[in-house]
């Protein structure tokens, strides 16, 4: 059978379901791939301290190691993810994986911070064909098209949610306890061991791509590329350079124009690389917005935490890494419960809302840390906050890309991703600027509000080693404050895109009264 008459949405309809010789390879080794990145994610923000110390980096340039990774990934996200439906998803996918192992391994030798950034860079933009195109292989491969039940998409994209969750959880603790035995480069090496794995696996996954092969889309691609690089690098720049300052106007107001580009190409083209039509929907869009909420909800922390730990406390990257658990395990048991509820008939719009609002109130919670605070008392923020992430983490992929077609399945899981991407790029990048500029006006020198937010608080003398701690904590809760604003305010959007129609009769215009006929003169 030809690869057109696979994608056929017509034909599969009449068609026999996958073999299953290839359906079990092509679910395993996708997982495989959300299993491993989002753990080198979260395991790499454990190990910012010994970085910072070994490549004597801190502040802009010390982060840009896990900002430099989302800004690749999201940027290339949806490009990946469209060129995946017209070339072959699992092609864009063993190439993504090639293109992660490698930048992988330069990371583990990488001589300098520089390198280092250089190097995270190519690993995202490989993590972006990875995550990409294994959502949408597997959205084709258990599409209502192949006679997979809804139930059973539910829980495959659930399993999504589940290794996602297993990836956060277990990345810091295995991290922590690679940092310390071995070091952090041979934590590198582990990652691009596993995705070596991957690539090798992406052999035994069935192949598919859209019915049709027409032009790509080169400058869409392009000004998407350029524009979304550029507008996230203006945002890196601000913490660093000034908000005003040229250095951060200029490419944020190159990458708008960029943008604006892409939006009158996209309008035009006949195979957009984002069919514009998608984000018309309000109730497609609220998904990205809820996927949106969920990371920023989460990144600060995640990155920050374990430096403030390790800082504040004495701890170790192993302790900091234990301690995050109570965060990301509800992230690792809770993806399967919540495709349950939704099987069962809870709205999936319910749960979305909830997951939001726990997330707020446990940013919220977590201000109320202080040096020296135990895990016992950081247990009730992190687990409110795990809980409200895991529950929706995995039923997102399956609400959104139920409501496309199949062979748009990479268009709309890239457009996902991205946002996915880009959030822990700008969240990252705006908790980090804040953080800073609140640091910096409290100690009233840039570098040592670098050094602070990284962990590095002056041993000796005690005196000056409380004080630092002191303003850590105070620009820290300020900052946790901002997020559980933000996260509450992602709430009310996401519950207004979501409600059902009769919430809507309301608005809707009222129809015109007709005129009263004119009276007729007596006679």
């Amino acid at each position: 059978m030809s690869h057109a008459q696979d994608e056929d949405p017509a034909a599969q309809a009449h068609a026999v379901p996958p073999r299953r010789s290839r359906v079990g390879p092509t679910l395993a080794v996708v997982l495989l791939g959300y299993l491993t990145l989002p753990m080198a994610m979260s395991g790499t923000t454990v190990a910012l301290p010994r970085i910072g110390a070994d490549l004597d980096a801190a502040g802009a340039a010390l982060n840009w190691v896990v900002t430099g990774y989302f800004l690749a990934a999201s940027s290339f996200m949806l490009v990946a993810g469209s060129l995946g439906d017209l070339f072959g998803r699992r092609s864009v996918f063993g190439l993504g994986a090639a293109l992660y192992t490698a930048g992988t391994l330069a990371s583990a030798s990488a001589g300098n911070i520089l390198l280092l950034d250089a190097a995270r860079v190519f690993s995202g933009i490989g993590a972006a064909g990875v995550m990409a195109s294994g959502s949408s292989l597997l959205a084709v491969t258990f599409s209502a098209a192949t006679g997979t039940a809804d139930a059973t998409r539910t829980r495959v994209f659930a399993a999504i949610g589940t290794a996602s969750g297993a990836g956060l959880a277990l990345g810091p603790t295995f991290s922590g306890w690679m940092v310390d035995g071995l070091g952090w480069r041979a934590t590198f090496l582990t990652y691009a061991g596993a995705g070596a794995l991957i690539l090798l696996g992406t052999a035994f996954t069935r192949e598919s791509r859209a019915e049709t092969r027409p032009r790509v889309d080169k400058a869409g691609a392009a000004t998407f590329i350029g524009g979304l690089a550029l507008t996230l690098f203006a945002v890196t720049q601000g913490s660093k350079e000034g908000w005003i300052s040229v250095p951060t106007l200029l490419p944020l107001a190159a990458g708008l124009a960029l943008l604006a580009g892409f939006v009158r190409i996209e309008k035009r083209a006949a195979q957009p690389v984002l069919d514009l039509s998608l984000t018309r929907d309000r109730a497609f869009v609220a998904w990205p917005v809820g996927a949106f909420g969920l990371g920023a909800g989460t990144t600060g922390i995640l990155v920050f935490l374990p430096a403030y730990l390790q800082g504040t406390s004495g701890v170790g990257a192993r302790e900091a890494g234990t301690i995050l658990l109570l965060m990301t395990t509800p992230v690792l048991c809770l993806p399967p419960l919540g495709a349950r509820l939704v099987n069962r008939g809870v709205p999936a719009r319910r749960l979305i809302v909830t997951s939001l609002l726990l997330i707020a109130a446990g940013n919220a919670w977590l201000t109320t840390l202080h040096p020296g605070i135990s895990g016992a008392a950081l247990a009730g923020p992190l687990l409110t906050i795990g809980i409200g992430q895991g529950l929706s983490l995995g039923i997102i992929d399956a609400q959104a890309l139920g409501m496309v077609a199949p062979e748009r399945s990479g268009m709309a899981s890239g457009f996902l991703n991205t946002v996915r991407g880009g959030t822990g790029a700008v969240m990252l990048t705006l908790f980090g600027a804040l953080l800073l500029a609140l640091l910096e006006a409290r100690t009233g020198s840039a570098e040592s509000a670098g050094r602070i937010s990284a962990g590095d608080l002056p041993v000796r003398p005690v005196r000056e080693h409380v004080l630092a701690a002191a303003q850590f904590t105070d620009s820290l809760r300020i900052a946790l404050w901002c997020v559980a604003g933000l996260s509450t305010g992602l709430t009310l959007l996401v519950h207004q895109l979501l409600r059902p129609p009769r919430a809507r009769r309301r608005t809707t215009p009222r129809p015109r009264l007709q005129p009263l006929p004119a009276k007729q003169p007596p006679p």
